[in-house]
Order: structure tokens, then C-alpha cells, then sequence
């Protein structure tokens, strides 16, 4: 096969346990998720020579890739927030295409949850007071303020009401009550997220994402493997990244995300369109975040965020289903939660959702685009993959 020239897919899966998990360890997560993605595959270990990993608690690749017995001649610890996975991704398809590496594993753990618990994390969402972040910081402009902040201008500029920011938590709750693996399954109305805690103006707690333990991996490798894996290859056809800002004052439009730029290039590279997706799995650590996700991948237009999200078109469902598995919103969020998009992505396409939770098109077949669009910081990055049954 000419390098650069390989065809690239998503062979195996797996979501580590997930949840409330007091005694678990990080690299206990990353192991157990490496463990069955590759039994999912069906690929033995030796086939792995790339690996990638990042995430709270700074876990190096090298001493995650010791831990799980591999020597990787490829690696990748790039690290920018909730998109790193996407655009993790985005690089090892381009090394497998290259040449630079046949199969490279990415894997994700974390006790996020628990190190809350336990006392061994303060949960400030500061980011630091280092750089342009000592500026913000003092004020209390933590990265929750910062979105709401951003959700108060698209409010402001286009007219988009609580109401409708509040149904995308409760559409995404419809979704999580089909996954048995969703730590918040109960179904919730408008009214319940109107009338929760405040957390940060107009956010109250139901508009934000939960904190859970969990982990989960993704082996990606060259089409000469696919054909030997256990599964239906899911294939790569796609890949966008883009960094915006860091300090709010360098941010040119609050209502315009960097998935507006990692987005084009995604569809451009892969060749199609938004209206062509049958599944979208977007990074939803507010309901902010997914309506604005949305408008910039092309769904809709700019500030018709709101109306496009009604009437239950981001349930199972619905016209175009989104965060099937209940998103960070209700199904868990360990962190940086971009893995799970991919891993959801991926079980979608190849039909096994499971009872409820399966997204089948108008015809009753399977769907055969999904987009995965990962966000990081407060919109400071975004990284687009679309990925696709041949």
C-alpha cells in the first residue's frame, strides 16, 4: 500500500466502567478500556504501534503505555481540553495513512468524580491563574462563567430564550434514559432545569454536566487490518481542528465557536454535508455548547440555534439525533469527555446502541454518517471527525 495512501477505520471500542467508581485508579480505567477495546477488535496487542493519551491528572503516554505493556514507536499526549481526543484522532489517521504507524490505540481514564470525594481535587474550574488567565481569575471568571457568559450574548444578539437551552438538557436526558451505562437516567421537563440551583447566570445546575468516574478507548488502524478485525470497519473520512482564544478578550464573536472552522474542513475532506449526517455526538459540557456546535458544523444557521433543537429533534428519534447515549449532560463526564463522542459514534454505526437507544434512518437502516465534534476549554479549540460505513 503507497504510504499516505491508506484508507483508515475505527476497529475497536470500549468503554471502561463508568459511574460512581470510589476505588478505581486512572490507570486502572485506561486499562480495562485498552483491554476491551482490543478484545472488541479482535486484533492481539502486538499489532499496536502507536498510542495516545492525555487528560486529568496529566498522565504521560509513556508511563499509561508502560503500564499496559506497550512500545509504541508512535505517540501523541497533545492536550487541548475536550477536543484533544478528536484531534488525537485527526493526527493518528494521518500517521496510519503516512505509514508512520499501522494501529494506534487511544485511550482515556479518570476519578474525576471520586478524587472530588476523596479530597484529592479542590474541583475549581479556574484553569490556573498562570497567563492570560490571571487577568479573569480573580474576578471568579471560572471556565462555568465563561460559558455563561458566552450564552447570555447569543441570547442577547438572536433572541434564544432559557426555554430553549433548557430543552436541550431535556432532550438529552430522553436519550440517556435508553443507556443502562448513564449515571442520570430519570426523565426531566423545562421546568425542572428552570427551576434548579443556580450555578452561573442563566446556567442553573441541569443545564451543566455532571462529574463521573470512567474511561474509554479507541483502536484506529490501516484498512489491511480492518480486514481482519471482528467488526465492521468504521471508516475515517474526515478530519478538521481549529484553536480560537484562550483569554476572553481575544475572543472575536462569543457566539461563534472554532467548530465553525474544524467543521468546514471536516466535511470538505470527507465530501459531504451536514444534511447528510445521521447521527451527531457534540461535546455538551452546557447546553450552551451544543445548540452554538450545531449552528457552526452547518446544521442550522448562525442564532437559529434554539428553534432547531425543538420539538424533539435531538432524541433517538428525532430529525437529527444527537448525544445518544445522554452526553455529558446525563450519561457521564470524566473529565475530558471527547473519547466517549467517537465511542458512540462508532457503536451507532455499526448497530449495536442497544434496545431503545439505536438510531435507525427513515427507512429502517442503520445510519451510515455520523459527525464526532469535540470542544475544548471555554470554545478556545474544536476538532471535527466524520466517520462513515463504505
Amino acid at each position: 500500500m503507497t504510504p499516505g495512501k491508506r484508507k483508515v477505520a475505527v476497529v475497536g471500542v470500549s468503554l471502561s466502567d463508568c459511574g460512581r467508581l470510589d476505588r478505581a485508579t486512572p490507570y486502572a480505567l485506561h486499562a480495562q478500556a485498552a483491554r476491551r477495546a482490543l478484545a472488541d477488535s479482535g486484533l492481539g496487542k502486538d499489532v499496536v504501534d502507536g498510542f495516545a493519551s492525555a487528560g486529568l491528572g496529566a498522565l504521560a503516554p509513556i508511563d499509561v503505555a508502560e503500564y499496559l505493556g506497550l512500545r509504541p514507536t508512535w505517540v501523541d499526549s497533545t492536550s487541548v481540553g475536550g477536543s484533544t481526543w478528536e484531534v488525537m484522532a485527526a493526527h493518528a489517521a494521518d500517521a496510519i495513512a503516512a505509514g508512520h504507524a499501522n494501529a494506534v490505540l487511544l485511550v482515556y481514564g479518570s476519578t474525576a468524580r471520586a478524587d472530588i470525594r476523596a479530597g484529592r481535587r479542590t474541583g475549581a474550574l479556574s484553569f490556573g491563574t498562570r497567563g492570560p488567565a490571571q487577568f479573569e481569575a480573580p474576578y471568579g471568571h471560572t471556565l462555568v462563567a465563561k460559558y455563561a457568559m458566552a450564552a447570555r450574548r447569543h441570547m442577547h444578539q438572536y433572541g434564544t430564550t432559557l426555554e430553549q437551552l433548557a430543552d436541550i438538557a431535556v432532550q438529552t436526558r430522553a436519550n440517556a434514559a435508553h443507556n443502562p451505562d448513564a449515571l442520570y437516567r430519570t426523565p426531566i421537563t423545562v421546568d425542572d432545569v428552570l427551576g434548579g440551583k443556580m450555578i452561573a447566570d442563566p446556567f442553573t445546575k441541569l443545564h451543566c454536566c455532571i462529574r463521573s468516574d470512567g474511561g474509554c478507548a479507541v483502536l484506529l488502524a490501516a484498512e489491511e487490518y480492518a480486514a481482519d478485525a471482528a467488526r465492521p470497519p468504521v471508516w475515517v473520512l474526515g478530519t478538521g481542528t481549529a484553536v480560537s482564544h484562550t483569554a476572553m478578550s481575544e475572543w472575536e464573536d462569543f457566539t461563534v465557536s472554532p467548530a465553525a472552522v474544524s467543521g468546514r474542513l471536516a466535511f470538505d475532506r470527507a465530501g459531504v454535508t451536514p444534511q447528510e449526517i445521521d447521527v451527531a455526538e457534540l461535546y455538551d459540557a452546557f447546553t450552551y455548547m451544543t445548540l452554538v456546535t450545531l449552528e457552526d458544523l452547518g446544521f442550522c444557521a448562525k442564532g437559529e440555534g434554539g428553534a432547531f433543537a425543538a420539538k424533539g429533534r435531538l432524541t433517538i428519534g428525532g430529525d437529527l439525533p444527537v448525544n445518544t447515549d445522554g452526553g455529558g449532560l446525563s450519561a457521564c463526564h470524566p473529565g475530558m469527555r471527547g473519547l466517549f463522542l467517537l465511542v458512540e459514534a462508532v457503536r451507532q454505526l455499526r448497530g449495536e446502541a442497544g434496545p431503545g437507544r439505536q438510531v435507525r434512518t427513515r427507512d429502517g437502516s442503520l445510519p451510515r454518517l455520523a459527525v464526532a465534534s469535540g470542544t475544548g476549554g471555554w470554545f478556545c479549540s474544536s476538532g471535527t471527525a466524520i466517520l462513515g460505513r463504505l
